[in-house]
């Protein structure tokens, strides 16, 4: 990937300011709705507040996606099932090279389902402007006490999957899409190979992150959408995809059927449920680092990306 020229870095880092300052706005018109969320009966909230709070977030997701399809050159190859309707309830899972993922997810994803939501840390909630926001779009908030923790504290044994359940019994109520991040982290040739990971273009999947989240979720989540995220000039910066750097991104997803049981298992104590759990897991990230491999050798001059 060649680096950006002077004019394109400028032009970047202009997008750069006026997409913070939307995310701001947006934010403060999401956040405005705080009051009347909380004021109001349940059923009533649901019926006219959320619907006006995902109208300022499906805006905010507009005004960056009328900046992605003004950079030059882009093209974006999306591939996603077209049974995925705005209506249903869906777990989406995704492979992390770089921050810029989230914005071309929402992107692909715009119209077909409602606005991403993903699984945060409660620090995030005091960030100026998007933590109140990401609160008030009940982003659900994952918290699991280690094992240490739990051998010093065996009466928080459970709490951390019960609130974590019900962070997600805001979202259960309406449509709603929720991303996940298996790896837990964006993936660098530094962590890859820290990690010894099996998958030459993936770190190893997180499995008990996702099993706590279906948990959390419950019977509500049927299957989920699998989707690769490809890069072929390699994964970008947010300053060099703002400027133009990136001429072609690539999301191709498909539906998985979760199989029976596994939204309710105890992977923290039952070992057998535990090792099957894996195994699935395990199998959809072999298959997904295959498709990456796919990618990479259709265009050969393109390094395996890391």
């Amino acid at each position: 990937m060649t680096e950006p020229s002077l004019l394109n870095k400028i032009k970047g880092s202009t997008r750069l300011i006026i997409l913070t300052g939307s995310t701001a706005l947006h934010s403060l018109g999401i956040m405005a709705h705080y009051p009347l969320k909380k004021l109001l009966p349940t059923a009533t909230s649901d019926k006219f507040v959320h619907p006006a709070i995902f109208k300022w977030a499906e805006n905010w997701t507009r005004v960056n996606n009328l900046f992605m399809n003004r950079l030059p050159d882009i093209k974006f190859e999306v591939d996603l099932p077209a049974e995925i309707n705005y209506d249903g309830k869906y777990f989406i899972i995704a492979n992390h090279q770089t921050w810029v993922d989230i914005i071309v997810l929402q992107y692909a994803f715009h119209k077909r389902t409602t606005f991403i939501r993903f699984f945060t840390k409660q620090e995030l909630a005091y960030i100026p402007f998007l933590g109140l926001a990401l609160y008030v779009m009940d982003f659900p908030y994952m918290k699991r006490y280690s094992k240490e923790t739990l051998n010093k504290h065996p009466e928080l044994q459970g709490k951390d999957i019960e609130t974590t359940k019900q962070s997600c019994s805001q979202i259960k109520r309406n449509p709603f899409a929720i991303l996940n991040f298996l790896e837990g982290t964006r993936i660098t040739p530094k962590k890859h190979q820290l990690q010894q990971s099996p998958y030459q273009y993936l770190l190893k999947p997180k499995s008990g992150g996702m099993a706590f989240a279906l948990k959390a979720l419950g019977s509500e989540i049927k299957e989920l959408i699998d989707v690769t995220v490809y890069y072929p000039e390699g994964a970008p910066r947010f300053i060099d995809f703002w400027s133009g750097k990136t001429k072609t991104v690539i999301i191709k997803g498909k539906i998985r059927a979760i199989p029976e049981g596994f939204s309710d298992g105890d992977y923290e104590n039952d070992p057998e449920f535990r090792e099957r759990f894996q195994t699935w897991v395990n199998e959809l990230w072999q298959e997904k680092d295959e498709e990456l491999a796919k990618f990479n050798q259709q265009l050969p001059t393109n390094k395996p990306q890391s």
